[in-house]
């Protein structure tokens, strides 16, 4: 080995290790926690489902949610209070569009429609955003992007059956679309705002803030002085299941949360876009696999071919966007992806601060 290789302690002594053995283990590593964030992202909305059939408001999850997550990412906020002199913008943004927004509209869509719609529709943000570079900043996308775009859209108009006028309710749709364009919003906010590598934000410093902001802003919405908090003392139903309602809001706010982001922050800083892209199109996947098994929303054929070209679509969208160096269009859709539904937080490969938040844009 060089003399460059460093050096990792053990229980009998120093040894050396090389640099290429180093970064397997950290992409493998990477990859593991990226499949660990996926799966936890993609339950937030199988878990809420429940809870909200029980009698909660969506509105009330998603404070539950989100008001729970800022507790436990506290410590964090009190780390990087900086950020609040700093990037006050960044963070009003993101407390508003990535995480209060993305989650309010999600929730409530998964009050009408399908787990899997619901999370297909919000991932049409990287095609939106592309069309707000190309029709309102007037810059020039890629014909591969273009093609992202109409396989999006194709795709989407096979998972809410067109032909037979709209095989689902309209509302629902119309508030996964509106998760949708909360997350083009924030593409669009972290476009402006990315571009300082030295001075980035710790993404983890701004989803904490931006967890608190969501949570001021809910409250004020969702009013949760007026919650059926007896609810939570009882059971939620899973597809006829029985199951403790605390449990399922736990695994909402630690796991689908906190953990979700955590791992999704580490994950894709060991990871190239490229990977990241295909692993975050993983969690719809997921999520509709586990709507399908544990709360027996079932998708036809169409609908499977449709979601799978929809997130094709997505993916070729959102890693065939310009190059910043000569466009600068691509630093926000190239960083597209859900938050499902939720959920905001992929660190991106070339030090952007806030296009490493936005590849995680739904929260969900």
């Amino acid at each position: 080995m060089g003399d460059d290789a460093p050096v990792v302690a053990c229980h009998h002594g120093p040894v050396r290790t090389s640099r290429i053995s180093q970064g397997r283990s950290g992409k493998g590593l990477g990859l593991g926690l990226a499949l660990v964030s996926a799966v936890a992202f993609g339950g937030s909305g199988v878990a809420a489902k429940p809870l909200i059939e029980a009698g909660l408001d969506p509105l009330h999850v998603v404070w539950l949610r989100v008001t729970g997550a800022a507790l436990v990412m506290l410590p964090l906020a009190v780390r990087h209070r900086a950020l609040l002199r700093h990037r006050p913008a960044l963070l009003a943004g993101f407390g508003l569009l990535a995480v209060a927004g993305v989650q309010a509209c999600y929730f409530a869509a998964i009050s009408r429609i399908p787990v899997g719609v619901a999370l297909l529709v919000e991932y049409l943000a990287p095609a939106l955003v592309l069309g707000w570079v190309r029709f309102v900043q007037r810059r020039p996308v890629t014909r591969a992007a273009a093609l992202g775009v109409v396989l999006a859209a194709g795709g989407l108009a096979c998972v809410v059956e067109v032909w037979s006028g709209l095989g689902f309710d309209a509302l629902g749709l119309l508030l996964a679309l509106g998760a949708a364009c909360c997350q083009v919003g924030y593409f669009v906010l972290s476009d402006h705002g990315g571009d300082a590598d030295d001075a980035a934000p710790d993404p983890l410093g701004v989803i904490a803030y931006g967890l608190l902001v969501g949570s001021l802003v809910l409250t004020a919405v969702a009013r949760p002085w007026n919650m059926r908090w007896t609810v939570l003392t009882h059971t939620a139903h899973m597809n006829g299941t029985p199951v403790p309602a605390v449990a399922l809001l736990l695994w909402i706010v630690l796991v689908a949360t906190v953990l979700a982001y955590v791992t999704g922050v580490v994950s894709v800083r060991r990871l190239s876009p490229a990977v990241a892209g295909v692993v975050a199109c993983l969690e719809a996947v997921i999520a509709t696999v586990l709507a399908w098994v544990l709360l027996g929303e079932h998708l036809s054929v169409p609908q499977i071919a449709g979601g799978a070209v929809v997130l094709l679509g997505a993916f070729i969208a959102q890693s065939s966007a310009p190059a910043k160096g000569s466009a600068d269009a691509g630093g926000s859709a190239s960083a597209g992806g859900s938050a499902s539904a939720g959920d905001s937080a992929r660190p991106g490969a070339d030090g952007g601060a806030v296009r490493e938040l936005s590849a995680r844009g739904t929260a969900a």
